[in-house]
């Protein structure tokens, strides 16, 4: 809804009311429709303030209203009522101007600005484009290029920014309605013919066309398969190319074409999705509403190699104070120059004052004594780690949270190492840890709700999205990389290329295929684990070659780590690199022979492999092998193996998640499409159809929203 008062005796107050951010529901649309014709017809009224209460003026539509009927007047003719309004129209703006908050302020005849405000069109992110005049209205104010640049990336601007580009008339640090009232009182009666944006001339620049190719080509590359910032382009092409008036049709089509596609349903489920996953709960009965985490002032963190050094900067950059422990001296003093210099950047570019003295470095574990939580970040070893954890339970505080960023190892094992189980949790960071947003919240059988509830907190303390997952090897995410990876394996065994596999996955909209990633993260690591778990054997040929514990296996990745190649960082891996350390990835020919040398040696013959079989086999292994985490009760729901997949593995986000790229697939084709993949390969458990999924398939199909209805679990992994 929308409250109407009159202030200064001359000005009509419009203060949108819709608790958190004021989003434009119908309601508040109708409100504001209502108070504007209120105000107009109010001789009295002279001018007048649109704001919007608690100190927000608008976060854009509600997204909620998408999926259902149309109710209330649409946004457009709202927005031309008050451009088209014969009196002074000022936004007093504060908080937040998203999407059609913005579409609202623009249509507005000033915009008075808050110093702290948000602003921007993140349509983009949902798979639209702004539909109420901002591809038409923005680029007549700022020019073609800038607005390019705000509505494809759909990226926030500050206050300070908004001016420099003109789409503020005043920035001001005190309350922006009080200075927006009184801007209107000075401006009443004046002409309001140059206020009105839809009426100015598009900026026209002799490089216009190349601008807009270039933006084009840039966009494609980025968008990876995404319609909506190549349509956000098309939109304010048409702003330039055609009046108004048509302009604004243009938009309308392009908007509709989008609203109604699979990649919209996607990116707002997965908005959702993201929200759904802080709304935690175990198997045991703990849930993010009951369980309260407790406060954390000071952390520890144990091991100072990469991830150490990023979940150090991000404690840091998220106020606590750090205890940074490393016992190998030459490594703690590289560690200190390299937190340093990413605290630095990372202060330069949030435009925030330097966190160094938050932390504070050691060579000893003595130190940790008086922390209230301790992450430890040493080597995937668990040897090494259990070590650490006795330690650690002998030397600090009697209620210090222990946590772990293993990424896949036991940790009621770790737990059972403490005089404390119950305060022991995994906190699996993603690398580099300073930058990415998820972080796997992992509970064993014994880890306290408020051990959970203060991790999860943590988590999204450091500006993580924190999704809680149960113990087992591999958790969430590293258990279903297995099978993709061993497809991708075999498909090479079979006759196809790195190459070839890595093109279909990056136009899927992966950002890299699985062999350019392996070589980006080192094929050694993956190496390392299948020595530890007995799995690399003596080299010999045959079928019993390819055999481990009765399943199919492929060496490949084995025997190019005993020929020294290990990815980038030896400049040799599935393929070659100019130099160690070089990042493009070329064709290599000794790879090739190497290849058509191992299928002789093993006797397998090469064929065909289409894109459409590289596809199924790697993407279809990874979800049913997310059916079969549900059914375990690792994950709660459908939503957060998509959270984790998209945040954490590169999955394109405009396909919202493997388990929502299932149900928009069809899980009898993905059901009927496994069941053909084992039949041909019956020695290959990860493509026997999981029992979730024939039973959800069985059911109909039900929507995803549905799925957790549906889920029996027969056991706890509790």
């Amino acid at each position: 809804m929308a409250f109407y008062s009159r202030v200064s005796d001359s000005v009509g107050l419009i203060t949108l009311h819709n608790p958190p951010v004021n989003a434009l529901s119908a309601a508040v649309r109708q409100g504001i429709v209502d108070m504007m014709h209120r105000a107009l017809s109010e001789p009295e009224v002279k001018s007048v303030v649109i704001c919007g209460q608690n100190g927000k003026f608008c976060g854009g539509a509600d997204i909620r209203e998408f999926r259902t009927k149309m109710k209330g007047p649409p946004l457009v003719p709202m927005v031309h009522l008050i451009e088209a309004a014969a009196k002074p129209v000022v936004a007093a703006i504060e908080g937040v101007a998203l999407g059609g908050g913005l579409e609202l302020a623009l249509s507005c005849h000033y915009r008075i600005v808050h110093s702290k405000t948000r602003l921007g069109f993140p349509e983009v992110a949902l798979g639209l484009l702004p539909g109420a005049g901002g591809t038409q209205r923005l680029p007549r104010l700022i020019g073609v290029p800038a607005a390019l640049d705000l509505i494809t990336t759909g990226r926030h601007v500050t206050a300070a920014e908004a001016l420099q580009l003109g789409i503020a008339d005043e920035v001001t640090d005190l309350n922006a309605v009080d200075v927006a009232v009184k801007f209107a009182q000075s401006v009443a009666g004046k002409s309001l013919d140059a206020r009105r944006i839809s009426t100015y001339p598009c900026p026209r620049s002799p490089d216009l066309a190349a601008v807009f190719e270039r933006t084009m080509q840039e966009v494609r590359r980025s968008a990876r398969g995404a319609i909506a910032p190549v349509t956000c382009v098309q939109a304010v092409h048409a702003a330039v190319t055609l009046p108004y008036a048509k302009g604004m049709e243009r938009e309308r089509e392009l908007f509709s074409t989008l609203f109604t596609s699979g990649q919209a349903h996607a990116l707002q489920y997965y908005f959702f999705a993201q929200r759904a996953v802080s709304r935690w709960r175990t198997p045991c009965g703990a849930r993010w509403d009951t369980s309260k985490p407790r406060p954390v002032r000071k952390a520890a963190v144990i091991g100072l190699g990469t991830m150490g050094r990023g979940i150090t900067v991000s404690l840091a950059q998220a106020g606590l104070s750090v205890v940074a422990v490393e016992t190998q001296e030459k490594q703690l003093l590289e560690a200190k120059q390299e937190v340093s210099g990413m605290l630095e950047r990372g202060a330069k570019r949030r435009g925030v004052p330097l966190a160094h003295d938050k932390i504070k470095y050691s060579c000893s574990v003595q130190a940790v004594a008086d922390v209230d939580l301790v992450i430890e970040a040493v080597f995937e070893d668990m040897a090494l780690k259990k070590t650490i954890f006795q330690q650690l339970s002998g030397i600090c505080k009697p209620d210090t949270f222990l946590c772990t960023n293993t990424s896949g190892l036991d940790i009621d094992e770790l737990a059972s190492q403490t005089q404390s189980p119950e305060l022991v949790v995994g906190m699996h960071f993603f690398a580099p840890a300073h930058v990415m947003q998820l972080l796997e919240v992992v509970y064993g059988p014994r880890s306290s709700p408020e051990a959970m509830a203060t991790a999860m907190q943590m988590g999204k303390r450091m500006g993580k999205v924190s999704v809680a997952v149960g113990n087992c090897r591999g958790f969430v995410g590293n258990r279903m990389l297995k099978p993709y990876l061993e497809q991708a394996f075999f498909l090479l065994e079979e006759g196809a290329t790195p190459e070839q596999v890595d093109q279909v996955l990056e136009e899927f909209g992966f950002a890299m295929g699985v062999f350019r990633m392996s070589d980006l993260s080192g094929l050694d690591v993956g190496w390392k684990v299948r020595k530890a778990d007995g799995l690399v054997l003596p080299a010999s040929t045959g079928t019993s070659a390819r055999i481990r514990g009765g399943s199919r296996y492929s060496p490949l990745g084995d025997l190019l780590c005993e020929q020294g190649r290990f990815g980038q960082k030896t400049g040799r891996g599935w393929y070659q690199y100019d130099k160690p350390g070089d990042r493009v990835a070329k064709t290599d020919s000794w790879l090739h022979r190497f290849l058509e040398e191992y299928r002789a040696r093993h006797g397998l013959l090469a064929r065909r492999i289409d894109h459409q079989e590289v596809l199924e086999r790697c993407l279809y292994t990874l979800i049913n092998e997310g059916f079969q985490i549900l059914q375990d009760g690792i994950a709660a729901g459908p939503e957060d193996i998509d959270v984790i997949y998209v945040l954490g593995y590169g999955w394109p986000r405009h396909r919202g998640g493997p388990m929502f790229y299932a149900a928009q697939v069809g899980l009898n084709k993905v059901l009927e499409r496994l069941e053909h993949y084992h039949q041909m390969h019956p020695d290959v458990p990860g493509l026997k159809p999981s029992s979730l999924l024939r039973k959800l398939a069985a059911s109909g199909s039900p929507p995803i929203h549905t799925w957790r209805e549906v889920i029996q679990k027969p056991r706890s992994q509790l």
